[in-house]
């Protein structure tokens, strides 16, 4: 089979593979027909993720056709168009009976990225995400072995399009999870840091969840454009406006937001001091969006961070979020929870995810698709893969 495989930073290719075989009783093969760059695969272009391998196949959203099926395997048939969880969980285990399936305990053999690992389970495996997240081939591929197949894959209508359908794989529960972590609700006021495909699919979920107030904040003009056409957030330029943070209070009667959703991660750009510690391997991430987070929200309020955080973070600023009353709520997506309500709203057409693509390429090009994602081009917003 044909397969995008990591070689180093900013070194992806085009490959031919072994294709995969079940393994498990659970196990599915899938045919993939569509799949996508994430905004997180570009932690691992870059080269910012460890425990990632040469010929590694990336790729965590993706969606096709069950090939073959393991003689346990209940939930789906050979046939089926599904779509497919980045996290991969069990399904019986402590957290997992909480629906809390990105904790999964069973599912990954790796280290997991905690500092303490041998105090902490390691989380979820997770789809084409290194040696931390179970090293497990990812989708990006013509092929792809599903574990645990009565646990992640959904069953899609026929009436229902790929593009409708694909970012249920994750963008789209994941900026729902921020959205309910915000606790967004009718009337809500939120403030969005970053307008990538999360930051965007929050705003499209904080809509439909009643929110009256959207502010997000990017120096995309273009990304910023496609959210106010899109979802009616108020841009803030970063480029523009020192403080983001300021201008929310301020345009808030001097109170601030009922919430800040971060989607942006640890890859923000900081200040120098930051640069340097990080550098150095002193630091793991940068703060700067947290601290405009802790800014922008009101006394009382709630930060939800959906972007990818690792390590240390210098200057976090917990003497004003402890001051202000501040509720932190974060981590992976625990997507199954999720998919089953999203795939309804989709249906009723109170949600049109597939709104954020801009490119659609051939898996062959899928080197080109990470640079043109990277480096913005052409507006790059989400790039769609067809093998």
């Amino acid at each position: 089979m044909q397969a995008l495989t990591y070689h180093g930073s900013r070194d992806v290719r085009v490959e031919t593979m072994p294709d995969p075989a079940l393994v498990a009783a659970d196990d599915i093969i899938l045919r993939v027909t569509a799949t996508a760059i994430c905004g997180s695969d570009l932690h691992i272009y870059r080269g910012k993720i460890p425990g990632m391998e040469g010929g590694d196949i990336l790729g965590h959203e993706f969606m096709g056709v069950v090939e073959a099926a393991g003689p346990e395997v209940k939930r789906v048939r050979v046939g089926d168009r599904v779509v497919v969880p980045f996290v991969i969980a069990c399904g019986q285990c402590f957290h997992c009976l909480l629906n809390e399936h990105a904790a999964c305990e069973t599912t990954n053999p790796g280290p997991g990225a905690s500092l303490n690992p041998k105090q902490l389970k390691p989380p979820a495996a997770l789809f084409g995400y290194s040696r931390l997240y179970g090293g497990v081939p990812g989708g990006q591929a013509e092929l792809v072995r599903v574990p645990k197949a009565n646990v992640g894959p959904l069953v899609v209508p026929d009436a229902l399009s790929d593009e409708q359908v694909l970012f249920l794989s994750d963008i789209l529960p994941t900026g729902y999870q921020a959205a309910l972590n915000a606790e967004v609700g009718p009337g809500s006021s939120v403030a969005i840091f970053g307008a990538g495909p999360v930051g965007c699919m929050a705003a499209a979920c904080a809509r439909m969840l009643g929110a009256e107030t959207i502010f997000m904040v990017d120096h995309n003009p273009y990304r910023l454009e496609f959210a106010r056409r899109a979802y009616g957030v108020v841009p803030i330029d970063f480029d523009d406006q020192d403080d983001p943070a300021a201008v929310i209070v301020d345009t808030t009667m001097g109170r601030g937001v009922d919430a800040c959703i971060e989607a942006v991660g640890f890859e923000a750009k900081g200040s120098v001091t930051e640069t340097v510690l990080t550098n150095l391997k002193l630091e793991g991430s940068s703060g700067k969006v947290l601290r405009q987070c802790i800014a922008a929200a009101r006394r009382g309020g709630i930060i939800s961070v959906a972007g990818v955080y690792t390590g240390f973070i210098h200057a976090f600023m917990f003497g004003d979020a402890f001051d202000k009353g501040l509720a932190f709520r974060m981590g992976q997506t625990h997507v199954q929870a999720y998919m089953p309500e999203l795939l309804e709203a989709i249906g009723e057409g109170r949600l049109r995810p597939e709104a954020i693509i801009s490119h659609r390429m051939k898996l062959a090009d899928a080197a080109r698709g990470y640079e043109m994602f990277e480096a913005r081009e052409d507006e790059c917003r989400k790039v769609v893969l067809t093998p």
